[in-house]
């Protein structure tokens, strides 16, 4: 979707990064809708896990609180990126776990095109902006390699940050995030989160170890029709990384006018292709001003 009213992203990042001396609210959920004049999903299309290409606005039908809508946008990889990347930096990457994040972190940017953004942050007790969005890929870099390891994990308040420095009306925003174990430290009340997510236009694609059991990465990729791959040894977190951006590529965007359909409050949304064997992946709904 669009980019939702957020006020001023100083204000929403000052709540999480850098653990202060007062606790963040836990009541009041931050604002992401969608403006009327324009809804705008992200939708994966698949075929045994495979990517469909080629298909054109006709092969959508998408209800809005249960009215069809006429598809007049749509667009596959030809929107520019905004990756903001979201890694753990608590004491348990320590070592070569950290060289090996880092440099899933620099591969993932090798893959960006001249128009694409980048952002970075980074959690342990407290989160770290290193970097806004920015197409000056050496300055995500500088903040990849500056980041250190130590201390307790707060993932929840870290994508709070991500899915803030995300939003954009330009492009097609996607979070990546890697942890290697349990919320120990945030502040942010974790369900406020989710449906803040459930209300943005940033995907989450998450990373994790085998060993990481902790739910609030899978609902938030859930919420966001995004994707959670696990992996055996952080020596394989490039390769993990660089498939889920390709992956991420290959999605539609698709864009409607909202027809027929009363403004306000929340819109349930049914996506369906008209393609045999078709799994559609996309946000389950939008919140209109």
């Amino acid at each position: 979707m669009r980019r939702n009213a957020l006020g001023s992203i100083g204000a929403a990042i000052a709540v999480v990064v850098g653990v202060a001396t007062s606790a963040a609210p836990q009541n009041q959920a931050p604002t992401f809708r969608a403006r009327r004049d324009m809804v705008r999903l992200d939708v994966s299309v698949t075929d045994r896990g495979k990517p469909i290409t080629g298909l054109q606005p006709g092969d959508f039908t998408i209800l809005d609180n249960g009215v069809a809508q006429k598809v007049e946008y749509l667009s596959f990889d030809e929107l520019a990126l905004n990756i903001v990347l979201a890694f753990d930096a608590s004491g348990s990457v320590a070592g070569p776990r950290a060289a090996d994040l880092r440099a899933a972190g620099h591969a993932v940017l090798g893959e960006l095109r001249g128009e694409d953004r980048a952002a970075f942050v980074s959690f342990s007790h407290a989160v770290s902006l290193g970097s806004d969005l920015t197409t000056d890929l050496s300055t995500v870099r500088r903040a990849i390699d500056a980041s250190g390891a130590m201390g307790l994990t707060s993932i929840v308040d870290a994508t709070f940050t991500g899915l803030t420095l995300g939003a954009s009306d330009a492009g097609r925003s996607l979070m990546l995030v890697f942890s290697d174990g349990v919320d120990t430290a945030s502040w942010l009340d974790p369900k406020t989160v989710i449906d803040a997510a459930r209300r943005s236009n940033v995907v989450v694609f998450g990373v994790t170890t085998a060993k990481s059991r902790d739910p609030f990465l899978k609902d938030l990729v859930e919420a966001t029709a995004g994707d959670l791959a696990e992996v055996q040894r952080t020596s394989d977190l490039r390769s993990a990384f660089v498939k889920l951006l390709a992956e991420y590529r290959l999605r539609y965007i698709v864009g409607y006018s909202p027809t027929g359909v009363t403004s306000g409050g929340w819109h349930k949304l049914q996506v369906s292709v008209a393609r045999r064997n078709a799994a559609i992946k996309a946000r389950d709904g939008y919140q209109d001003r």
